[in-house]
């Protein structure tokens, strides 16, 4: 067998181990789950996730999950708790211990002060007769059988498990909540992945030209006032109605089509019920608009009235494409 099909095989091994760990870990998710979700909602304080090593590394990752989807968590590195950190935790926070087997010497060293302090202690764990699991206020098991590594000792499928886990548990919270796209927006606007949640056409399409010609425009009216906006197109208005638009392309079509230019007019040219977008309109609405259509620029309307356009180019220089 050449390298190549072995590197495929290695691969779609290591997919193979997890998904069927993950299989496993769904078959046993039981009443102990549901009743950490009713702890964690009916949390006042924060919740306080601590593991070491990769769990550590998982946790932060749970921890940042949480926060963007409206449950307040942070990060305590196991380690550093009993050195000063375990100030962090407050009188109602609840305290998440991520580990796989449960018995590493940092794990068995903070529970007991945690427990002193009285807050709820849930164990992730891979490991159900372990120190972590026996100590805790509940159980989540993330045991497998197998790690992908082929020496079964790099955290890999174990650390999958884990992961998994606390997407289950921030997106059971969420839904708890109510939390919605909106609320999801508060807490990520910056970048693509906010701007499409916040970003409305009317916050581009302001910043445009609202390039326009009567339908009675003659072409050379037609041309100047697509020139002079540079968005590729010009809206057709009769009697301030939107009737049309002429784009770069009508233009072309129209010069196959016709010798004599000198009597035509904007309405004779324009491509009639032109594809619009609502300023109010979220931008993504817009982008889908002009992927379905194949088109560079849409038509903006407010209250059933041309409001201005928005170009593709608008929306690759927010970040959305």
């Amino acid at each position: 067998m050449s390298i190549e099909k072995n590197i495929i095989r290695i691969a779609q091994d290591t997919i193979a181990n997890e998904i069927a760990a993950l299989e496993k870990m769904k078959q046993a998710i039981n009443p102990t789950f549901e009743a950490v979700i009713n702890s964690l909602h009916a949390c006042n304080g924060r919740v306080v996730i601590t593991g070491i090593g990769k769990s550590a590394l998982i946790a932060q990752k749970i921890v940042a999950t949480m926060n963007s989807t409206g449950t307040p968590a942070l990060f305590m590195h196991a380690a550093d708790a009993i050195h000063g950190d375990l100030g962090m935790i407050q009188e109602d926070d609840v305290v998440i211990i991520i580990s796989k087997s449960g018995e590493s010497p940092e794990i068995k060293a903070l529970i007991p002060f945690i427990r002193n302090f009285g807050n709820k202690i849930i164990a992730i764990c891979g490991k159900d007769t372990s120190y972590l699991a026996t100590h805790a206020d509940y159980f989540l098991d993330t045991t497998i059988d197998q790690e992908a590594c082929p020496n079964n000792l790099a955290p890999t499928t174990s650390t999958t498990a884990q992961l998994v886990m606390g997407d289950a548990l921030a997106v059971c919270l969420l839904q708890l909540k109510g939390f919605t796209a909106k609320d999801f927006a508060k807490y990520h606007p910056g970048g693509a992945l906010g701007k499409r949640l916040y970003l409305r056409v009317a916050d581009m399409s302001e910043q445009n030209p609202k390039p326009f010609v009567t339908a009675d425009a003659n072409l050379k009216e037609v041309i100047l006032s697509i020139s002079a906006n540079r968005l590729g197109a010009t809206a057709v208005l009769e009697n301030d109605r939107l009737v049309g638009v002429i784009t770069d392309g009508d233009l072309r079509r129209m010069l196959e089509k016709h010798i004599d230019f000198t009597t035509l007019r904007a309405l004779d040219i324009c491509t009639k019920n032109p594809k619009t977008v609502e300023a109010d309109d979220m931008a993504v609405v817009a982008l889908e608009q002009l992927r379905t259509y194949n088109i560079t620029q849409l038509l903006v309307t407010k209250d059933g009235a041309y409001a201005g356009m928005v170009h593709l180019h608008d929306l690759i220089k927010e970040g959305l494409i």
